[in-house]
């Protein structure tokens, strides 16, 4: 017989099982989306530029902040974490990991736009895997400090899933988000405003915009924005007098980051839509325009 687990503080039936849904949903999407992405890229001979490895790169960690959000999902239909403390502390450190490494690659995508519109110089394949593992292993720093002791994981509002412990708001909270904070929202937002910045200025000139370049750093704010909003504002006030379920939201509006870079990064990149479009009809890209739509 199957024991009925209580509802989590401050949720009711309907709104545990519609963070459920959601969670699933953004999970199912964005995996699917991103999947596609990552297969498109390793079948199609074209897709495989070196500019196209750091699209691939936001679409590895994309699809694992998807798995992620599934094992959340799959916790919040049974009401509780079943994975004990050991597997809380996995989940947070797997859930930063691959959304540091997805802000950091888009970071990277900027980076590299930036030299192909604005100095006409191409990525050799060389620096673009160097700057894919530099991603990922300044990712693995700083989701590693928290079991090392700098800052903490412990248990979202819904004690479904896990994430970084901002309740207690002290000192070792405090330093951890600040730096946190600096070199992974920060210093990659500004790469990525003056990047696109730059990109803009010339589309301007040239009177030809290839692509929106506004919309990768939108993206960054208002996906990541609410949360590390969230995260600031424990580091000065006590934020547990915000009802669990609203405290909710901001971790939602993170999980539909894969679904929105599928469609900035892969399906809004003309050479990548038409390598997807080759993989699931056949239909050969000439390569005229794949030489030309590298981006």
């Amino acid at each position: 017989m199957v024991t009925a687990h209580p509802l989590p503080e401050g949720f009711t039936e309907i709104e545990v099982f519609a963070i459920g849904t959601a969670l699933l949903v953004e999970a199912l999407l964005g995996f699917c989306l991103n999947g596609l992405t990552i297969i498109s890229f390793r079948k199609i001979k074209e897709l495989r530029t070196p500019s196209n490895l750091l699209v691939l790169s936001i679409a590895l960690a994309d699809c694992g902040i998807c798995i992620n959000a599934f094992i959340a999902a799959f916790s919040s239909f049974l009401r509780y974490w079943p994975y004990g403390s050991d597997g809380c502390q996995i989940h947070g450190f797997h859930g930063f990991l691959t959304a540091l490494a997805s802000i950091s690659s888009s970071a990277a995508v900027a980076w590299d736009r930036y030299h192909h519109y604005c100095t006409r110089s191409r990525l050799q394949w060389s620096t673009a895997a160097s700057m894919m593992v530099f991603a990922w292993l300044f990712a693995a720093f700083w989701s590693v400090m928290p079991l090392l002791g700098w800052g903490e994981y412990d248990y979202e509002p819904l004690r479904t899933c896990c994430t970084l412990d901002y309740s207690k708001g002290d000192r070792n909270y405090v330093t951890f988000l600040f730096a946190l904070s600096t070199f992974n929202f920060m210093i990659p937002g500004f790469i990525m405003m003056t990047a696109y910045q730059s990109i803009h200025q010339k589309f301007r000139k040239t009177g030809h915009f290839k692509f929106n370049t506004g919309l990768p750093l939108k993206t960054l704010v208002i996906c990541w924005g609410p949360y590390c909003l969230l995260c600031s504002y424990a580091a000065v006030e006590n934020v547990m007098f915000i009802p669990p379920k609203y405290r909710m939201i901001p971790a939602l509006i993170a999980k539909t980051v894969p679904t929105v870079d599928a469609f900035v990064y892969a399906l809004g990149n003309e050479n990548y839509r038409g390598g997807i479009w080759q993989f699931l009809t056949g239909q050969k890209i000439e390569k005229a325009e794949v030489d030309n739509k590298t981006k």
